[in-house]
């Protein structure tokens, strides 16, 4: 149906994560990826999905010269929302095991905002995700640090790898979002786009 609606449009994903672009596939429509890098800073003054809106259109906002008349981008950040501070991707091993210990025995907020842009008008949306880990073991986030990359993932995990099967006790809310694509969001915003 999707790929109907779409067929004169040229759809491009703005993102070099291959979550998202395997969740993207499963909308059946062609896209091409295309990747500008972007230096991810934002006000302090910004909260949960102000971060998350602001980044997206920072990353679209490259694109704006790119883009002709039939195109269709879509950017894309998420953040993990924990005791009033976003939690973004850890710059280090450390730092990762850092943040899985801080969210082990407790709940906390995956926020994704997804922008879509053209030459003619531009929106972005959210979702938020409620996830609650149980208490884990060191030996079990050093195991998923060894054995997973967690270095390219908000929060430092990721609820399809190890640690998201064996951890998470429960989730409110969208499962894709927690991977970084709210995939019900994304089609029903093109379908009206």
């Amino acid at each position: 149906m999707l790929q109907n609606h779409l067929k004169s449009k040229k759809l491009i994903l703005a993102s070099g994560s291959p979550r998202r672009q395997e969740l993207l596939k499963h909308l059946r429509v062609p896209f091409e990826i295309r990747i500008k890098p972007v230096e991810e800073i934002y006000a302090e003054t910004l909260q949960r999905e102000e971060i998350t809106d602001f980044l997206a259109q920072l990353k679209a906002s490259v694109f704006k010269a790119d883009l002709t008349a039939n195109c269709i981008l879509i950017t894309s950040d998420t953040i993990v929302w924990f005791k009033n501070k976003a939690l973004g991707k850890p710059k280090s091993l450390k730092q990762a095991v850092d943040m899985l210990k801080r969210l082990s025995g407790s709940t906390h907020e995956v926020i994704t905002s997804v922008c879509l842009s053209s030459t003619k008008k531009q929106i972005t949306f959210n979702a938020k995700t409620y996830v609650t880990f149980r208490k884990l073991k060191a030996v079990e986030i050093e195991f998923y640090i060894k054995n997973y990359n967690p270095l390219d993932k908000a929060g430092a995990y990721g609820i399809q790898d190890w640690i998201g099967q064996i951890g998470i006790q429960k989730i409110h809310g969208c499962y894709f979002n927690v991977m970084g694509f709210p995939l019900n969001l994304v089609y029903s915003h093109l379908v009206k786009f």
